[in-house]
């Protein structure tokens, strides 16, 4: 079997998305690279390149050894595998079950990484910001094969996700835009949604934590549709240089794009601000929130 080249004018986002987790699986191991690369028989600059995210060339079957010795099996161990391909492309497009198993959830590993998110929701509370009754309501809507035992696990893992928020030490910053329509949109009932909302109002106190309501009597500020988007910043080095370029999230129903070409950045950074500047204040977003809220509960 061929070794598998990731290109350099490739996608960094898979590369330094498989180096973060097979690091992370090596510490949580106490193992050095020189153990891990020795019991799975590759070369110790090869684990290196890996894990820093560095173009290398690579037998799949090399990487599917490390991820052995890592206890990385199942989903994760084909998640390796489909970051390793995924790689080689210009730009990255990741559909659901393809090359990545749908359980996987590639973007929270970027999301963990972020130290400032800034979002716009049209239709749906962000993740990092539903209760864990709103966020049940969604699942079992979403995912009606599922048992309830199942919904119940992913509540709790979308629970664990929001600690990066509220967290006391480096919390990560969060600037949301919410359409009005996010807070008139009846999930799971109005007393669900009239404690997602107070919740919202609280939550935007934080320091960290900034919650905008694009309401609608604004319109449509940009004349076009606008669906929804993240816009992830990254932890500076010691010369306050961004260690990774931001990186914009557009999701959609079967899949996820990953953008970081500056003209792309650029233009939605350009969009958020004229959302931004079309929303309420946070002040006024607040109240408007609390307002929709006793409406919920009356």
């Amino acid at each position: 079997m061929r070794g598998l080249v990731v290109s350099e004018t490739g996608s960094t986002l898979p590369r330094r998305q498989l180096g973060r987790y097979l690091r992370e699986a090596r510490s949580a191991l106490g193992m050095s690279q020189d153990r891990v690369a020795k019991a799975a028989d590759v070369s110790t600059s090869v684990l290196q390149r890996l894990e820093n995210g560095i173009t290398t060339r690579l037998k799949v079957r090399d990487l599917q050894a490390i991820c052995e010795v890592l206890e990385m099996t199942g989903d994760a161990a084909e998640a390796m595998v489909g970051l390793l391909r995924q790689g080689a492309e210009t730009s990255w497009w990741h559909e659901y079950g393809s090359l990545i198993p749908a359980t996987f959830d590639v973007y929270v590993g970027l999301e963990t990484a972020a130290r400032k998110i800034e979002t716009y929701q049209p239709a749906l509370v962000p993740g990092l910001l539903q209760t864990a009754e709103y966020a049940r309501a969604l699942m079992r809507q979403g995912k009606p094969e599922e048992s309830p035992v199942e919904h119940e696990r992913r509540v709790e893992l979308r629970s664990r996700r929001q600690a990066i928020v509220t967290r006391k030490y480096q919390a990560t910053t969060l600037d949301v835009v919410l359409h009005e329509a996010v807070l008139r949109s009846n999930v799971g009932g109005p007393k669900i949604m009239a404690a997602q909302l107070r919740h919202l109002a609280e939550i935007g106190k934080l320091a960290n934590v900034a919650v905008r309501v694009l309401p609608f009597e604004a319109g449509a500020p940009l004349g076009d549709p606008v669906g929804q988007f993240a816009i992830l910043e990254f932890d500076a080095d010691s010369k306050g240089e961004p260690m990774w370029p931001p990186v914009v999230y557009l999701e959609s129903f079967i899949g996820c794009m990953y953008l970081k070409k500056d003209d792309d950045v650029r233009r939605y950074y350009r969009v958020l601000g004229s959302l931004q500047r079309a929303s309420l204040d946070e002040t006024a977003s607040r109240s408007l929130l609390r307002q929709v809220a006793k409406e919920f509960s009356a």
